[in-house]
């Protein structure tokens, strides 16, 4: 389906601060990509909307919460194991105390951008243009396929499946809740607090993911579908909903350096207050980055092992030498590359 707009939204726990701004002469975005993106997404009509911290509470999942202290568990389950119960209790009331500071004293800022494009697959790629006419092209997402044997009648995916080969749109996202995490954590350090330190970077990151969270429900709405949706919260840490947003780095899409491309179309350092390391890291660590896909029937899988003839026409079609890319895939890579 169509989405509502297309170009950039921008979203700030702070009202009036930097966010999609208008594209004039010597504050466009340093590479080709980006400033193509920047003067045809329509920067100037992007004025970003505020999202308070409280907004993203109840998407939080407390799951993963818990395993940053090694505590193993689901949520709210957790509290009545035998075993860890008591200290997972412990943990979560000191949780919610530090929360409240966080948002009461605005500790941390989250900021987010999110987009959307005409799009049309060709073969395992994804070609994005700058308006409905999709006369000219504004950047090309590259994607790998699954190259397992597999039981008669499947078939090997790859996400530009979920694309099709004509009029159709894709989405992408860059968010954050680590904006000032570091400055708070030292202050808590200088005054020996570890625990707090330690406690306020696992916050921000679970309101990273619940931003996240937020965003692609925006996203579904945005499109239309999701307005019908009805789901509880705990259906949506399911995953229970049309579409997926895969990130760059991850099994369906081993590559970190489509993250690149993906930044330079958000324009996500300006917009969302984001840096992407030469390594793809991205800056604050509670960030979160992906592509939004509609389609009904995708779903989330690994690319697994694959062969020296896809990383060459991979390497090809990304214009790069092949041993780049076998050091970035090599965890994926079912053959031993050539010395």
């Amino acid at each position: 389906p169509k989405p509502e707009f297309l170009g950039l939204r921008a979203f700030s726990s702070v009202a009036g601060s930097a966010g999609c701004q208008p594209s004039v002469a010597g504050s466009l975005p340093a590479t080709p990509t980006s400033r193509q993106a920047a003067e045809t997404n329509g920067l100037a009509a992007c004025a970003p909307q505020t999202v308070a911290l409280k907004t993203l509470i109840p998407f939080i999942d407390w799951s993963p919460f818990f395993h940053t202290w090694e505590l193993r568990g689901r949520y709210p389950a957790i509290f009545d194991d035998a075993r860890f119960g008591k200290q997972a209790r412990e943990l979560f009331d000191d949780a919610q105390e530090l929360l409240a500071k966080i948002v009461d004293q605005e500790l941390l800022q989250a900021r987010g951008v999110i987009g959307f494009w005409p799009a049309n697959a060709i073969g395992d790629d994804v070609e994005l243009f700058t308006d409905e006419s999709r006369s000219c092209r504004l950047t090309t997402l590259h994607f790998l396929r699954q190259q397992m044997r597999k039981p008669q009648g499947q078939f090997n995916h790859c996400l530009a499946d979920y694309v099709a080969l004509q009029q159709d749109y894709i989405g992408g996202f860059a968010v954050t809740a680590g904006i000032g995490a570091d400055e708070v954590a030292a202050k808590f350090k200088a005054e020996h607090d570890d625990y707090s330190a330690i406690m306020l970077k696992a916050l921000a990151d679970r309101l990273a993911e619940a931003f996240a969270e937020y965003a692609h429900k925006l996203a579904r709405d945005t499109w239309g579908f999701g307005r019908d949706e009805n789901l509880r919260m705990e259906d949506l840490i399911r995953e229970k909903y049309r579409g997926i947003r895969p990130a760059a780095g991850y099994p369906a899409c081993p590559d970190h350096a489509e993250k690149r491309t993906l930044f330079d179309l958000l324009d996500a350092e300006k917009n969302a207050g984001i840096k992407l390391t030469e390594s793809f890291a991205m800056h604050p660590g509670a960030s979160v980055s992906g592509l939004y896909f509609s389609h009904p029937e995708a779903k989330y899988f690994g690319v697994g092992k694959i062969g020296r003839d896809q990383v060459e026409a991979y390497a090809g079609r990304r214009g790069e030498p092949i041993a780049a890319v076998e050091k970035r895939l090599a965890t994926n890579l079912g053959y031993e590359p050539r010395k």
